[in-house]
């Protein structure tokens, strides 16, 4: 791997530019940003500006959050494999309309159920007032709404998705939307319900 001085004014450059691209990815303000880190979002900006560079525990911090490696945001670049291959938070979701059986794909081919063909669910930001509530309690997350939960409409299942792994709860109708997700790290919380599809947030 080359070697990469993190003094290099371009290397800081690049790297406050991938913070800025992640972030934005991510829908996070460069406040939401500075309250995970606990740093100003002053600081967020100088870094995105390549006016300054994070410290190393912050580097760490970052990775984790983005689900990247250290080196990746060291360098400012990130190859194709980890932009678009092996990351969880690319998973494609196909949901059976006979069974309701919930299947999943990170690469390309044919998924069927029941006997016929899927298409993969194309996923949907949430709007705010669609969002699911997520509160950390005891190293976990407390996933809850007040979405409706008959068998018309329901959210039947929730999963959260980091850069190599994935956490799903199946749900089902007629029980109120209280699941735990372990804290496994900041992700892609992804759920899905007839009416409004496949539906996703960061958290």
């Amino acid at each position: 791997m080359k070697k990469t001085n993190i003094a290099d004014p371009q290397s800081i450059i690049k790297t406050g530019e991938l913070i800025k691209k992640l972030r934005t990815e991510m829908g996070l303000t460069q406040q939401a940003l500075a309250q995970q880190l606990f740093v100003s979002d002053k600081a967020v900006s100088k870094w995105e500006r390549g006016s300054g560079m994070p410290d190393l525990p912050q580097l760490y911090n970052l990775a984790e959050i983005f689900s990247v490696p250290v080196q990746v945001l060291l360098t400012g670049e990130m190859n194709e494999n980890q932009q678009q291959g092996e990351n969880m938070k690319d998973l494609k979701f196909y949901v059976c309309p006979n069974c309701g059986n919930v299947l999943t794909s990170l690469g390309v081919g044919k998924i069927s159920c029941c006997g016929k063909s899927l298409s993969p669910l194309t996923p949907r930001k949430a709007e705010e007032s669609e969002k699911l509530r997520a509160e950390k309690i005891d190293g976990e997350y407390f996933i809850s709404s007040d979405h409706e939960m008959t068998k018309e409409n329901y959210i039947s299942f929730c999963a959260l998705l980091t850069g190599d792994t994935i956490f799903i709860r199946k749900t089902y109708p007629e029980w109120d939307l209280q699941v735990r997700i372990p804290m496994l790290a900041h992700g892609k919380l992804v759920w899905y319900s007839a009416a409004e599809g496949l539906c996703y947030q960061y958290i």
